[in-house]
């Protein structure tokens, strides 16, 4: 078994133009990720003939909130169209609404009408996903670093919801960055959440940066997710500590055992 490792051209190649990031990150094999696409040039992005594997998949609204969470929905459905044009099949979603990395309405308590309007975001998000032949994948934040007053963003809690919500177009994207300041205990996490697992983000922790520069072990955390078999999307969502080739190239080093070159 083996799993396609992404790089998300948002954080690496800084000094270059998107589109520049993109073919750099292509030419070295790696799937590409991007974060919101709507102030992006798509028809130079997808002549760029690289593959792409997840964007965020909606732009206003809280999951969580039953005042907001028609518009996660609305603008999931408008980003369809975005998705399809890239041939992007990995959409983004997170617990509540997001600007600038912060929380849009910081609430630090989770209500159980948070909980119960989250699972029935899911659920109609699953349909969409069904319809259209995508999947949206929930990913757990932390609250003590990055993202202060996000509810229901833990891992435990993101897994719970989709687990809940049981439905094939609903996955967790598990950001093992997040979930190590938040929680750690990672490849035990790895192991329990793994049938719900769409797809897996890195970065060491602290700095938030490529494998090898922080406390965690990622040569561990890679060995167990050969050991479970585990064949979906490593995605590396991470600043570069210096040069972004070195990085990239200790990203693919550190998932060896795990990596496939990108299908042409």
């Amino acid at each position: 078994m083996s799993a396609q490792l992404a790089v998300c051209a948002e954080m690496v190649f800084l000094d270059l133009p998107l589109i520049d990031r993109v073919k750099r990150l292509d030419e070295a094999g790696f799937e590409i990720e991007l974060w919101d696409i709507r102030d992006k040039d798509l028809p130079a992005l997808a002549a760029t003939g690289a593959r792409f594997g997840s964007m965020t998949g909606y732009s206003e609204g809280s999951l969580c909130d039953p005042g907001s969470a028609h518009e996660v929905v609305r603008t999931a459905k408008e980003l369809i169209p975005a998705a399809r044009e890239l041939g992007i099949n990995r959409l983004v979603v997170h617990p509540a609404q997001l600007i600038d990395g912060q929380a849009a309405t910081p609430r630090f308590r989770a209500t159980g009408d948070m909980w119960l309007t989250a699972a029935r975001t899911l659920e109609e998000l699953g349909r969409i996903g069904e319809e259209h032949q995508v999947t949206f994948m929930l990913e757990n934040l932390n609250t003590i670093l990055d993202h202060p007053g996000i509810p229901l963003g833990r891992a435990k809690d993101t897994m719970s919801l989709v687990k809940a919500v049981g439905h094939p177009n609903v996955k967790m994207m598990l950001d093992l960055y997040y979930a190590q300041i938040g929680e750690g205990n990672l490849i035990e996490l790895v192991r329990s959440a793994l049938p719900h697992i769409g797809e897996i983000q890195v970065a060491d922790v602290p700095g938030r940066c490529e494998p090898g520069t922080g406390e965690i072990n990622y040569l561990a955390v890679a060995q167990a997710l050969a050991d479970l078999d585990y064949s979906g999307p490593i995605g590396m969502e991470a600043y570069a500590s210096a040069d972004s080739n070195a990085a990239i190239a200790a990203f693919a080093q550190a998932f060896e055992p795990l990596a496939r070159p990108v299908a042409r």
